[in-house]
């Protein structure tokens, strides 16, 4: 069944009492003479993702609180659950959204009266099957931008497999024995998981009509090196700067990378290309797509030693990304001179890739990422003020610069520049 499919069965009453239009519409209406103009339509804006990296082996009858964090607000919300990686049908047996204490982000506890019950064409429980992914009903939770909210999870029983999303950088918890999903104090919490189990995305309702944009990427998009439990990745400090614009501009940020992942190849997760529909075509109005992937191609085994190899493969993103009126924008890759895997071989093939993306009219717009960390005394390299010690990822003031380097105005204009 396709996600279109199952969206279109999951309204229920509720979505009734909001109104909903196509992402990224933006209803107009002429007032009656002496009337002042309605306020502007409501539409749904990804707020939130984390793409499905692996699997994990099931925690039966324990309940899983994951700590996800907005990047825009809305007045409801609703949730996107995965057995995408799944090799048995899914038992959920309770779901809940609740907000996060503020200033506890390594804790289990909820905002005293915030937790909501999120059902599934109506319903409290629901079998998700293998491979597949599903969405939520509305849920009327009034969300917050730049806040973190907690899904909770119990699973009743052993599914198999269960699909997650390894580096979370962010503490979630579990409660091992029964159903602990409304539970506001979280007291029944006592383990803590680094990964986030089945919650793969968060919709927001609100007024904007900016849609969103997605990150695409590997472990520097996941945000590998940055603190843990304070949303310091690239992607979040990018959806700091977007706060800034006016309401109407504002769109959602959408982070879908995975440490490890390859553009051409499949291993830490589905390749790049795989992965397209379910991490990016499948979400919520989303307007402009930034590719950030190649490293792993270049110096990974089996290394891909032919620049042409990526550059076809960005070209397939872009086509793909245009038939859906989607803008791109191309990251060059960064340096990992020092690191372990770093030959003069492959620095050679980095750089040709990267003068292609800068010259060769791939994408939209080029975002020059190498540029903006690499160490101007030695190219193959990371600034040392930018290096966590590995040579390859960033930290927080790397992160900030890769962030700070994306012209704002490229995610906000109406439409791809032209076909490629």
């Amino acid at each position: 069944m396709s996600r279109a499919i199952m969206f279109r069965r999951l309204l229920v009453p509720l979505a009734t009492a909001l109104v909903l239009t196509s992402a990224g519409a933006i209803a107009e209406a002429r007032p009656a003479p002496g009337r002042s103009a309605p306020e502007p339509a409501r539409t749904w804006t990804g707020t939130w993702e984390a793409a499905a990296s692996g699997t994990a082996p099931a925690l039966p009858g324990a309940s899983i609180r994951n700590v996800v964090h907005t990047s825009v607000g809305g007045a409801a919300a609703r949730v996107r659950l995965s057995n995408r990686l799944g090799t048995r049908p899914l038992r959920l047996g309770a779901v809940t959204l609740a907000l996060q204490r503020p200033g506890e982000p390594g804790s289990p506890r909820a905002v005293a009266g915030s937790v909501r019950a999120v059902t599934f064409a109506g319903a409290g429980s629901v079998t998700v099957p293998a491979g597949r992914d599903l969405v939520s009903d509305p849920v009327a939770l009034p969300v917050p931008a730049d806040a973190n909210l907690l899904v909770s999870v119990h699973t009743p029983a052993d599914s198999g497999p269960a699909t997650y999303h390894r580096s979370a950088l962010q503490a979630n918890f579990v409660a091992p024995g029964g159903d602990r999903t409304a539970q506001e104090s979280g007291a029944a919490y006592t383990t803590t998981v680094s990964s986030w189990y089945y919650v793969t995305g968060v919709d927001v309702l609100g007024a904007s009509a900016a849609g969103s944009v997605v990150a695409l990427g590997d472990s520097i998009t996941d945000g590998t090196g940055s603190s843990f439990d304070a949303n310091r990745r690239w992607p979040d400090r990018l959806a700091a700067r977007l706060r800034g614009l006016p309401a109407h501009r504002r769109p959602g940020v959408l982070n879908a990378g995975i440490s490890g992942n390859r553009l051409l190849l499949d291993g830490r997760g589905p390749s790049a290309l795989a992965r397209l529909d379910a991490d990016v075509f499948s979400r919520t109005g989303v307007r402009a797509l930034i590719v950030l992937e190649g490293v792993n191609d270049i110096k990974g085994t089996p290394e891909q030693t032919d620049p042409r190899a990526l550059e076809d493969a960005y070209r397939v993103i872009v086509r793909r990304a245009h038939a859906r009126g989607i803008r791109v924008v191309g990251g060059t890759i960064t340096p990992y001179g020092g690191h372990g895997a770093y030959t003069p071989a492959r620095e050679a093939v980095r750089q040709a890739v990267n003068a292609a993306i800068r010259t060769h009219r791939i994408f939209d717009v080029v975002a020059d990422l190498d540029a903006a960390v690499r160490d101007p005394d030695r190219p193959s390299r990371i600034l040392p003020a930018y290096d966590p010690g590995d040579h390859l990822h960033l930290n927080d003031a790397g992160m900030r610069a890769l962030a700070d380097a994306i012209d704002l105005r490229t995610l906000t204009a109406p439409a791809p520049l032209s076909p490629r």
